[in-house]
This record gives structure tokens, sequence and C-alpha cells, in this order.
């Protein structure tokens, strides 16, 4: 089993929605299944106890989860899978269900019950034959390579002005900028931005129960640095700013992990710091996107480790993930942005120039995040590893996302 969320986002690049993408097998093992977008092309929803098991509200509260299911498994018991997220559910259907009464019947019978639907992967010369199922649904995806979304969008104001039109397969920046603003597009999806920011923020802000549970160990008469070095490690705002710290006392210094990181400025220097950071950013919110976004690929680059061969490095790569997105953050090219703080050689090399024995793992999380089945499955092959693996690495990851983000900033 594979299984990821794949982030909706607004015209500001705010997050609105996520869509389950899953995978039974290893496509490439069983050439059957190649191709296929439903999970599992019966009637269980796979990948769906990723959602379960995460919350909803853990990865941007108010998000709906877009949910595929095939043409089979609308007439299975979705209720009981979904009925947890009744309201926030939109139940995703391809161009194989058919316009006749069975199909229309039990679409009308998930709305009465709170479900909300959407269309994809209808081809736009099928419109007008499946009118009356399209009257029903709440959402249509348009894939942006294969519509023209000019005239499409003009079809669909006409003859559904209720339903809400989203683009997805967007794969450059100027597409996404040519179509943003138009008030007939709802939703954005696609490659030319897996990482979704509200536009023009480069800040990462902070967790309150971190600083306060910081804040009580720096200020013990005798505190463990590796103890505040763990904390840190939640929050990559920190580890950022610690890194800097790092960086202007230790001029060349390659600092393997966050422990080192904090053995390396000590505990004088560590609770000075600690304390002057913390009084300014306490009142800061939860994390947004791209600390979700570094924290989730951290551990799940830490918990695939011993998958490639890197059981003894799982500290560097944790850091790796963290700072995989470290551009982002400070809104300047990779090379550049590493250059701020102090990381091994190794590390710069995956990030920087794709090399290095941190390369592999780099890269196979970042297809595993995009939904890139065809390159996970090959590079499992590879690895001879099973796709239950991975999947089990994913699930712990985002149990341990919701474990340390979610439930301790309710304390």
């Amino acid at each position: 089993m594979l299984a990821t969320l794949i982030p909706f986002f607004d015209k500001e690049m705010k997050v609105s929605a996520y869509a389950l993408a899953s995978q039974k097998e290893n496509s490439l093992l069983n050439p059957l299944i190649f191709g296929s977008r439903s999970p599992n092309g019966l009637a269980e929803i796979e990948g769906l106890d990723i959602v379960h098991n995460i919350g909803l509200d853990t990865l941007s509260p108010g998000t709906d989860v877009l949910i595929p299911v095939s043409h089979i498994a609308v007439f299975s018991d979705l209720e009981s899978q979904c009925d947890e997220f009744r309201g926030r559910v939109v139940l995703v259907f391809n161009g194989e269900v058919e316009n006749n009464e069975g199909y229309r019947n039990r679409f009308s019978q998930l709305k009465k019950k709170g479900y909300k639907l959407a269309m994809s992967k209808l081809p736009a010369s099928r419109y007008e034959e499946n009118k009356e199922l399209l009257s029903l649904m709440d959402f249509v995806i348009l894939d942006q390579k294969e519509v023209d979304l000019s005239t499409t969008k003009i079809y669909f104001r006409r003859q559904y002005p209720y339903i809400k039109i989203c683009v997805g397969n967007i794969d450059r920046q100027e597409i996404f900028d040519s179509i943003k603003d138009d008030e007939n597009f709802y939703l954005f999806e696609g490659q030319f931005y897996r990482i979704p920011i509200t536009k023009g923020e480069t800040e990462v802000s902070p967790l309150k129960a971190n600083y306060l549970q910081l804040m009580n160990i720096v200020n013990d008469a005798d505190f463990e640095l590796t103890e505040a070095a763990d904390v840190i490690g939640r929050d990559t705002a920190l580890v950022v700013e610690l890194l800097k710290m790092v960086n202007h006392i230790a001029i060349n210094s390659q600092v393997t992990s966050i422990r080192h990181a904090a053995a390396i400025l000590g505990q004088k220097e560590l609770k000075k710091w600690i304390n002057t950071v913390i009084t300014k950013e306490l009142c800061a919110d939860k994390p947004n996107e791209v600390a979700r976004t570094s924290m989730l690929r951290a551990k799940f680059m830490e918990c695939l480790a011993p998958v490639f061969g890197l059981g003894q490095k799982s500290a560097e790569v944790f850091l790796m993930g963290l700072f995989s997105i470290l551009n982002i953050i400070l809104g300047m090219p990779m090379e550049e942005a590493l250059k701020k703080i102090t990381v091994s050689k190794e590390i710069e090399d995956a990030l920087v120039r794709g090399k290095g024995d941190l390369a592999n793992i780099y890269s196979f999380v970042v297809s595993y995040e995009a939904a890139d089945w065809q390159e996970v499955c090959r590079q499992l092959i590879v690895l001879n590893v099973d796709t239950d693996t991975i999947y089990q690495a994913y699930t712990e990851t985002v149990c341990w996302y919701k474990e340390v983000f979610y439930e301790t900033s309710r304390v």
C-alpha cells in the first residue's frame, strides 16, 4: 500500500483541501493495476486510514478531504468508512461512472447524507451525455493539460453555475499566474508548487507548546542539552535560528544533528538564546504549511533511514528533511539558503547537487509526496522493499505529527 495527501490551494496559495492519493501494490510488479487512479478498483477505499489517523484539522483547520471513489466502490458502504468526516468529505468520481438511474439515485442519497461530490477525468466530449450526473456534483476537477480552460469554464458557468471548478495538473508557475485570479476557478493543484504556502510568506511560526516546554527545561538548575535539543527539533523556526547562531560562533563547523548544534552552543549560550527567542515569539500561532511539510518530510526520512541503509545517520537524515525546503523558508535558492546555516557536506550535496548517500532518500520522499507512484515503485524494486514497509513508515510519520504538533498544542 502507498498513500499520501496532496494539497489543493486557493489563489493566495492557502491550502483549502487535501486529496488522498493511493495505490495498493507495486505497479511495476503487478502491471494490471498500473495507471489505475482508484485506490483498489473494488469496494474498499485503501489509504483512508491515513486520514483517520492524522485527522483533518491536524493538517489545516477547516479543510476538506478529496477521496477518490471507484465506479464500483460508490455502491459499497461508504458511509461507514467516511462518516467521521461527514460534511468535510468530497467523494471524487471519474469518467467510469455511468449516467443511469442506479448511479443517480446513489449520488442523490450521498448528497442527502451530507457528502459533497466531485467529477474528475470526464472528457469534454461526454459532458452532454452525463448532464444529469453533473447536475448532482458540487465540484468538477479539470485537468489543465487535457481541456481548454477558456471554453470549458464558460460551459460550466452557463450549465452548472453552482459547481466549483478546480484546476489540477498545473505544472508551470506561469500557468497558475495566468488563471489564479479568474473568478471561475476555485482551487488549484499541480507539480509547479508542491509546497503549499501563502504567497510571500517565508516566516515559519513556532508552536506555543514547544516554547513553554523549552522555557521550563532551560530554566531548570541543571538542564540536559539533549532534552532541550529534542524539543527544539519539533519546530522548524527554532532549528533555523539555532543553526544560524551556531554558524555565527563556530565557523566551518559541520552540524550533523540538532543535538550536535545544541552541544556546540553549550548550556549557558543555549539558555540565553532560547529565553530571548521565546520571549519574542511566545504569542506565535500554530505552524504554517511550510513547517507542516518540513516536519512531515523530516520524520518520514528518519523513519525510512534504515530502508536506505542510513540507520546510523537517522539524525542527519532528519535534519536534511527539515531543511529540504529551506529555500522556501528563507525565500532564496537552496545553495544560498544553506550558506545561512551550517550543515554537513553530505546534506549540502544531496539538497543542492542531488549527489551523495543522502540524495536517494531525498529523491524518494519528494516523489512520494507528489504521488509519483511509478518512480516510487521503481526505487522500491531497486531497494528490494515492499510497499507495506513504506506505508508503515508514512503512517508512523503522520501519527507522530498528530501526537507532537496537534495533541500537545491543545494542552
